[in-house]
Parts: C-alpha cells; sequence; structure tokens
C-alpha cells in the first residue's frame, strides 16, 4: 500500500510543478504585458508620430517617447506660429486703419489751415487707438492659444475656465466703476470726443485746458491754475470749445438814439479791416459777420458781431476786436452807453429830476 501511494505522488508532482510555468507563458503570449517594451499600445487617436514610431519599433515605450520629445513640442510650435501669424495679420489691418485715419476727413481747404495742428492731432489719436487695439488683440491671443497650449501639455484647462468665469463676475460686481471708466475712455478715444490742449467744459463748473487723457481719468486744469481729476465714467457731457474751428461773438450796445445803419456799417467796415489784417490772416478762416440787432434792452440795442477762427484763436480775437471797435466808435462819435449814477449825502436836498 505504501509502495502505491509514493508511485502515485512521483507521476503527478512533474504535471503540477509545470503547471506555473505554463500558465505564465500562455499569459504572456496572450496579449498581457510582463515588462514596458512589451505593452498593449496606448496611443490615442490623433497621435500621428506615436502610432507611426509603435508601427515601426513595436515597442510602446519607444513611441512615448516619440511622442513626448518630437509630437507634443511640435503641436505647441504648431499653437504658436499659428498665432503669430495671427497676430501678424490682425496687426496689419490696425495699421491699416490707423493710416487712414491719420490722414483726416476735413475738407481741402480747412486741412491747409490747420495742418500744424490738426495733423498732429489726428496722427496722435489714431496712433492711441491703433495701440489699444494692439494691446487687447495680443491680450485675447495670448489667452486663447495659452489656454490651448496648457491643454496639449495635459493640464486640466476645466477648472482654469470655470475659475476665469468667476473671477471675471467677481469683477463685474466689485470693479464696476473702474470697468466703466476704462469702457468710457476707450469710446472717449475712439470718438476723438476731445484731446490733450483742448479746452473743454464738462458741466457743474468744471471747465479748463486738457492736460492728459488716459483711458480710467482725464486731467485738466483752469483758468485759475487748478487741476481737476474727473473719471471718465462719471463725465455725462463734453463741450469741446477747440475742435475744428472756433466762434468769436463779440456784442456790442448802443443807445436808442444811436443811427442804427451807421453802427452796423461802421462794425462791418472794423470786422472787414481786421479779416485784411496780415497779424489775422492765418487765424480768421472766413469774412467776419454782423448779423445786426440781436436785443432790445430797457436802455440799449444790442448788435452782434460773430468771426470764425482757428481753434483757440476766438478769444484772441473777440479781445482785438472789442479794443478796434471802442476806439472807431470814439472817432465816429458813437457813444455806448454807460449807467449814470447821482449821489448825495445825508442832510442834503436831492437833486430835482
Amino acid at each position: 500500500m505504501g509502495v502505491a501511494i509514493l508511485g502515485r505522488m512521483l507521476t503527478t508532482a512533474p504535471t503540477a510543478m509545470t503547471t506555473p510555468l505554463t500558465t505564465h507563458l500562455t499569459a504572456s503570449t496572450s496579449g498581457i504585458h510582463t515588462g514596458w517594451f512589451d505593452r498593449v499600445s496606448t496611443c490615442t487617436k490623433g497621435e500621428d508620430i506615436c502610432q507611426q514610431v509603435l508601427q515601426w519599433t513595436g515597442s510602446q515605450r519607444v513611441a512615448d517617447a516619440s511622442d513626448l520629445v518630437i509630437g507634443r513640442p511640435l503641436a505647441i510650435l504648431g499653437l504658436v506660429l499659428l498665432a503669430l501669424v495671427i497676430r501678424w495679420g490682425l496687426f496689419k489691418v490696425v495699421d491699416r486703419v490707423v493710416k487712414k485715419a491719420g490722414a483726416g476727413v476735413l475738407p481741402d481747404r480747412l486741412s491747409d489751415r490747420f495742418a500744424s495742428a490738426n495733423a498732429t492731432r489726428r496722427v496722435q489719436r489714431a496712433k492711441t487707438m491703433g495701440d489699444l487695439l494692439k494691446s487687447v488683440i495680443t491680450g485675447i491671443l495670448v489667452a486663447v492659444f495659452g489656454t490651448m497650449i496648457l491643454s496639449e501639455v495635459g493640464v486640466n484647462i476645466a477648472p482654469i475656465i470655470a475659475s476665469a468665469g468667476i473671477v471675471g463676475i467677481a469683477l463685474g460686481f466689485g470693479a464696476q466703476s473702474l470697468v466703466k471708466d476704462f469702457l468710457s475712455g476707450v469710446f472717449m478715444i475712439f470718438e476723438d470726443q476731445y484731446g490733450v490742449g483742448d479746452v473743454i467744459d464738462l458741466g457743474s463748473g468744471t471747465s479748463g485746458t486738457v492736460e492728459a487723457v488716459s483711458l480710467r481719468v482725464t486731467r485738466l486744469r483752469d483758468v485759475h491754475g487748478t487741476v481737476w481729476y474727473v473719471p471718465n465714467g462719471e463725465i455725462l457731457r463734453v463741450g469741446n470749445m477747440s475742435q475744428n474751428w472756433a466762434r468769436a461773438i463779440v456784442d456790442v450796445t448802443v443807445g436808442y438814439r444811436e443811427d442804427l445803419g451807421k453802427v452796423i456799417g461802421t462794425l462791418r467796415d472794423i470786422a472787414e479791416d481786421l479779416w485784411q489784417d496780415e497779424d489775422f490772416t492765418q487765424i480768421i478762416i472766413e469774412q467776419p459777420e454782423v448779423t445786426g440787432v440781436e436785443t432790445l434792452g430797457p436802455e440799449t440795442v444790442g448788435v452782434r458781431v460773430m468771426v470764425k477762427t482757428e481753434p483757440m484763436e476766438q478769444w484772441k480775437v473777440a479781445r482785438e476786436l472789442r479794443a478796434r471797435i471802442k476806439a472807431r466808435f470814439d472817432h465816429e462819435g458813437i457813444s455806448i452807453p454807460v449807467t449814470q449814477r447821482v449821489m448825495w449825502q445825508d442832510g442834503t436836498t436831492p437833486p430835482s429830476a
């Protein structure tokens, strides 16, 4: 009986010993990898370099390495080149628009008179618009293609996009005044409402010469020398007294006893002499106009003289016109009525009427 048991053990031992080896070899040949070089392909769709190298070498490790060293850098380089090409094309369009805007649209006669001022103003405004557009284009391209590059590297961009949305909402609610100032400044520059050197009236007693303009705030100095800083979002209306051309208006009052025909003729002669004066030929744009009687007051009659001038020259022309009117009226015997006052001391009898 013992001999029979020993014989059975010797017969089954080789089979038991060979079973693990047979199972291991079967698993290896059935496609289950046991090492780095024998992995099943993990190249995804679109990874052409990975798939091609895997077909050539049959090694997943070499295919992954080639995709990491060659595939992804080429994809990133392609994105960068595409962004640069788009940026170059858009910049060309912006430069063309800026060049056209700098040429101006004023009539030739006015452009010749304002060549020294308006041409410089147009070029500066167009350059500012171009720089702003280029900055916006660059920012958008960096944001879009930067996100695409991060996605290509393998970074999960979903949290980034969600965070950007949250930050945008927070800025929209928490910095409304800043956003309002910025947008108002952008439209102000595009529409050329005013620029450095202009004399403007912003209402509420705020007026003066513009010293600096930014996307957020406008700085101007009034006639007393006070500097005002006004946020662009708070500007509801703008009165520009120095854009393209200006007008000097002088109202002259005379008594009811004066000959209005003589008064109007004298004013026309004075305005014509000023128009022909060499010192004012390049300042006055059109022939001065005497509109006639403008007001009828209790004691005086008002006559108006209007002169169209270059920007910022209306005050100089008005002062010169008033001085010439005073001198000519004295020569012609035309009186400008003044209020007469009679004074007496206490204890004295007032003069009779």
